[in-house]
């Protein structure tokens, strides 16, 4: 079980810009979990990735005017499993159609689709827009039997609800392998047979080419390994991508022209963006 440092960045003046802006930063940097609040963000990041000196650079460069202030505070394991199931991870709803919950809340029969996680830290859960940016464009997509492969899975929840939704075989990949021991066991709760992996764009050399490819992860990721995605996708084939900020758009649009993608949808989300793309 790894310990967490608790970021604390005060703003004044702060806004959801200021917020939100701070947290794709902080993202950049390994932090993995992020509370705005009406004077600033609280963000947490693994201890062994914790990076004191580049979150300065962070503030020093803001582009945004603020007096920024930060503190930080180390928090054990076992303790920020508590408070986050406490304090910080209630049900979210998605479109009506989906509701991501944890074991420890009550059912939501009158939802078509529930998803049951327990998350170990923090590997996304929905709260954050990208990643429900990504659910409400697959709740849209027809998935009978396609085939579907989740590029930095982390909890497991668009490959969960990929099956969810009549998907045939699905492959989740991370990087880290404490995130896919717990998308194995939210996999688990949810009675969904996928096919979870630990490791980077590399094991996609092990994988055939699928009808949908999925990557929620970050800007640079995305440009840097695109081709690599793309050599996964069957013709006629679906990307969703999501992961960076609406102002990284056109830098997304120019690198998916390059690889013959043809853009199929786009939306935003509290200034995220998430898009698809057709091969």
């Amino acid at each position: 079980m790894y310990d967490y440092v608790a970021v604390r960045i005060e703003a004044n003046p702060c806004d959801e810009n200021i917020t939100d802006l701070l947290a794709a930063f902080l993202a950049e940097v390994e932090f993995e979990t992020f509370e705005p609040d009406a004077a600033g963000l609280t963000a947490y990041v693994r201890k062994d990735k914790y990076n004191r000196q580049a979150v300065e650079e962070i503030l020093v460069d803001f582009p945004i005017p603020a007096e920024l202030k930060m503190t930080e505070t180390e928090i054990e394991g076992e303790d920020w499993n508590k408070e986050w199931e406490q304090n910080y991870f209630q049900p979210i709803h998605i479109a009506d159609k989906l509701v991501i919950r944890s074991s420890f809340h009550e059912s939501f029969p009158d939802v078509p689709i529930e998803i049951i996680i327990d998350p170990k830290m923090a590997f996304g859960t929905g709260h954050h827009a990208t990643t429900a940016g990504m659910s409400k464009m697959l709740l849209e997509e027809p998935l009978n039997d396609k085939t579907v492969i989740d590029m930095g899975t982390g909890t497991g929840i668009l490959a969960i609800l990929a099956k969810k939704l009549g998907a045939g075989k699905t492959v989740g990949i991370d990087i880290d392998e404490f995130a896919i021991e717990n998308a194995k066991e939210n996999g688990g709760l949810n009675k969904e047979e996928i096919d979870w992996r630990v490791g980077d764009d590399k094991e996609l050399a092990n994988l055939e080419p699928a009808d949908i490819f999925l990557a929620n992860i970050n800007l640079n990721v995305i440009t840097g390994n695109l081709a690599k995605y793309v050599a996964k996708l069957k013709p006629g084939g679906k990307i969703f991508l999501s992961g960076f900020l609406t102002t990284d758009r056109d830098r997304i649009m120019e690198e998916a022209e390059k690889k013959g993608l043809r853009l199929c949808k786009e939306t935003e989300e509290n200034g995220w963006k998430t898009m698809s793309f057709l091969l």
